[in-house]
């Protein structure tokens, strides 16, 4: 039977993994924090087998702090059946919007996914849409004791900057580079974006979107954890073994 008229389903994705980690020191003193195991592997390798069992092929990671050690690590991406490429950064790294503008020389005009690389989540990412219905669509977790008002309301699947009830962005969500078009413009004069290549937030354009009307998101109720303290990568590498 043809699968002509199949769905289309997600082939690229983005893991932000430059950052310095500087709460994570000592241990990101030697290893950047995408790479520091949790249950017996790390972080970063989580993702990348969710990616290879979605069907994902080609993954774009993010590099800047200790980028060096990531390749000897997760080499070229074929033991998942995935294509890794490096989009180097630099010092110092170029924030969330930089750094995806940055890597999108890498990436095709289809929609992609992109993931925070020192997350961890039960979130299954078949739940995640494979065309965004406007320029992203993002995952939303309750608030964690370190963030407490939140980030972002979601009504009726839409995402709000502001709202009765706030969530937290997960750093789980899907993206069209439309998302980046006109960035300048939004950005304004922000330091760091007159850097070459330019540094810069991300937030301001989702939430230049979401005033449009062009951010959809879902709720996550499962297990999140931003493994933003040694304290927290313990007690996540507990409760994984």
């Amino acid at each position: 039977m043809s699968n002509a008229t199949a769905p289309a389903r997600h082939r690229q994705a983005l893991i932000f993994a430059a950052g310095l980690g500087e709460r994570m020191r000592p241990l990101t003193d030697t290893t950047p924090k995408p790479l520091l195991a949790a249950g017996g592997k790390p972080l970063i390798v989580w993702h990348l087998e969710k990616f290879a069992a979605l069907g994902v092929r080609d993954v774009v990671v993010n590099v800047s702090w200790l980028a060096d050690r990531f390749a000897p690590t997760l080499g070229d991406g074929s033991r998942w059946g995935l294509r890794l490429r490096w989009s180097h950064e630099g010092a110092p790294p170029l924030e969330t919007g930089g750094g995806m503008l940055h890597a999108l020389r890498l990436l095709d005009d289809a929609p992609f996914i992109a993931v925070n690389g020192d997350i961890w989540s039960d979130y299954d990412f078949a739940h995640l849409p494979a065309e965004p219905e406007g320029d992203a669509h993002l995952v939303l977790v309750d608030n964690p004791a370190h963030n407490p008002d939140g980030d972002f309301a979601l009504v009726d699947s839409r995402v709000r900057s502001d709202g009765a009830t706030k969530l937290t962005f997960s750093g789980i969500g899907v993206y069209r580079a439309a998302l980046l078009h006109g960035w300048r413009d939004i950005v304004g004069n922000a330091p760091g974006v007159d850097a070459e290549p330019p540094r810069f937030k991300l937030a301001p354009l989702l939430r230049a979107s979401m005033t449009a009307g062009r951010v959809t998101g879902a709720h996550h109720t499962g297990r999140w954890t931003d493994v933003g303290t040694p304290e927290r990568l313990a007690q996540l590498d507990a409760a994984l073994r």
